[in-house]
C-alpha cells in the first residue's frame, strides 16, 4: 500500500531530453544511418532528416539536458516539499544526480518516481550514465534484481490499476484529479526548440522542475492525501 510508504524516503524526478545535435546533417554518415533504420517505423512518410527533432526521445540519439529532483520533509505539522534542478553539460548532470542519489538516496527504504519512469525517464538515465562510463548508481543497477526488488515507483503505473494497454499522460492526470497542470508554458515536443533555437535552457529548467512538482501531487492524490499549497513548495 502506498499510504504505508515514508515520502521523505522517496525522490521524485523528471528529466528533459533533446537530440543529441542540433541538426541531422551533424552526425556522421554511420549514425545518420542508424537513425534512419531506427526510426522507419515511427516516422513513416516523413524523412529521416525532418523526423530527427524528435530523436531525443531515443537515448541513443538523445542526452539529457535537465533533471529536476524533488522530496518532502516533515518537521512537525509542517510538511515541505523541496524541488532542485541539475542542467548544463550532460556529464556533469548525469554526475551530480548519481550524488545525490548515494549520498541521501540510496538506504533499502528510499525509492525513485517519475511518471512513465519505468519506460523513460529511469532507462534513459542509466543508459546515458553506460554511454559516459559512469558506473551506475545502485537505484539504477537493475542487473539481477527481482521485480519487487526494483527500487522504482511510476504514478503512470500506479494509475493503471493492471490496465497494462492503457496510457495516460502527465497533462491528462493532472487535469482529471484536479491538479494544477504543469503544462502552462511549453510541453515535451517544444524543448528542442526552446533548448537549440532559443537558448533558453531556465525556460526548460521551469518546465521541468513543475513536471516533478506534478508527479509529487499525483502520488499524493493517489495515496489520498492532499495536495501540495504552493506556500509548501520550495525551490532551492
Amino acid at each position: 500500500m502506498i499510504s504505508k510508504l515514508n515520502l521523505e524516503d522517496i525522490l521524485f524526478l523528471d528529466i528533459e531530453t533533446v537530440p543529441e545535435t542540433r541538426h541531422f546533417s551533424e552526425l556522421d554518415k554511420v549514425k545518420q544511418d542508424l537513425w534512419e533504420l531506427k526510426s522507419k517505423y515511427q516516422r513513416a512518410d516523413i524523412s529521416a532528416e525532418d523526423f530527427y527533432e524528435r530523436a531525443g526521445i531515443w537515448a541513443e540519439f538523445g542526452k539529457i539536458v535537465c533533471i529536476s529532483v524533488g522530496y518532502f520533509k516533515f518537521q512537525g505539522d509542517i510538511r515541505t516539499f523541496r524541488v532542485t534542478s541539475f542542467y548544463g553539460d550532460e556529464v556533469k548532470i548525469l554526475n551530480d544526480f548519481k550524488n545525490l542519489v548515494i549520498s541521501h538516496f540510496s538506504q533499502t527504504k528510499h525509492l525513485l518516481c517519475a511518471h512513465n519512469g519505468k519506460e523513460f525517464d529511469f532507462p534513459y538515465i542509466a543508459r546515458r550514465m553506460i554511454i559516459h562510463n559512469i558506473e551506475l548508481p545502485y537505484k539504477l543497477n537493475l542487473f539481477g534484481k527481482k521485480p519487487w526488488e526494483v527500487p522504482h515507483l511510476d504514478t503512470m503505473d500506479l494509475w493503471k490499476f493492471g490496465d497494462y494497454k492503457n496510457y495516460t499522460s502527465l497533462k491528462l492526470l493532472t487535469n482529471v484529479l484536479g491538479i494544477p497542470s504543469p503544462k502552462d508554458d511549453i510541453d515535451g515536443s517544444e524543448v528542442c526548440r526552446v533548448y537549440y533555437e532559443d537558448n533558453d535552457v531556465d525556460r526548460i529548467v521551469i518546465y521541468c522542475e513543475k513536471d516533478t512538482i506534478a508527479v509529487a501531487q499525483i502520488f499524493l492524490r493517489l495515496r489520498g492525501d492532499s495536495i501540495l499549497d504552493h506556500s509548501e513548495i520550495k525551490h532551492i
